[in-house]
């Protein structure tokens, strides 16, 4: 949850990792490549004219190989491209931040640009109920850290995708329900 946490005697402020991550950068990267490569030999084999340095794509028969890699790589292109947006916008990036002073709890977001490019949620400290640690292992491991509210509504706190360190985010928990003076669940 926590890249850089910056925290005194009445604020503390959580920053949350979103898209402008290493493994979204690589596998960016990988698919513009693929994509590129496999668009260069369809266009290869459609002009005779060999695009690769790394192969000759122009004995190939334009139908049905041909097209077929022109497709694959106008499809990896595109999600390359999706992707690298992704990382430029830095989407699910944001902060927590509570602030016993003014007894608020702000949570903010980015996402897709538009007119709901930021996410904010405001709430008060009073309706925090509880820290809830969601911890599931296996093949699809998750492990998520909420701010229960009174009336069962539930705000996740920790970034999307990897999942953290089980001791990190016991220390999240403990840490935070100190700060706000709730219990912990889950643990």
């Amino acid at each position: 949850m926590s890249v850089t946490e910056a925290e005194n005697s009445l604020v503390k402020r959580d920053s949350v990792l979103g898209s402008r991550r290493l493994s979204n950068l690589w596998w960016a990267t990988v698919t513009a490549g693929g994509g590129l490569g496999f668009l260069l030999a369809g266009i290869s084999s459609y002009t005779h004219i060999n695009l690769l340095p790394f192969s000759d794509p122009t004995s190939l028969a334009f139908i049905p190989q041909g097209i077929v890699m022109g497709f694959y790589g106008v499809a990896g292109l595109l999600l390359s491209t999706y992707l690298w947006l992704m990382v430029v916008w830095d989407v699910g990036g944001g902060v927590n931040e509570f602030d016993r002073a003014a007894g608020k709890i702000r949570i903010l977001r980015r996402g897709f640009p538009g007119k709901n490019r930021q996410v904010e949620l405001l709430y008060n400290l009073d309706e925090v109920q509880s820290v809830r640690v969601d911890i599931k292992d296996g093949f699809n491991p998750r492990r998520v850290l909420y701010l229960r509210l009174k009336g069962k509504k539930e705000i996740p706190l920790t970034r999307v995708g990897q999942p953290i360190s089980l001791a990190a985010l016991e220390d999240q928990a403990a840490g935070l329900a100190r700060f706000l003076n709730v219990p912990v669940e889950g643990l």
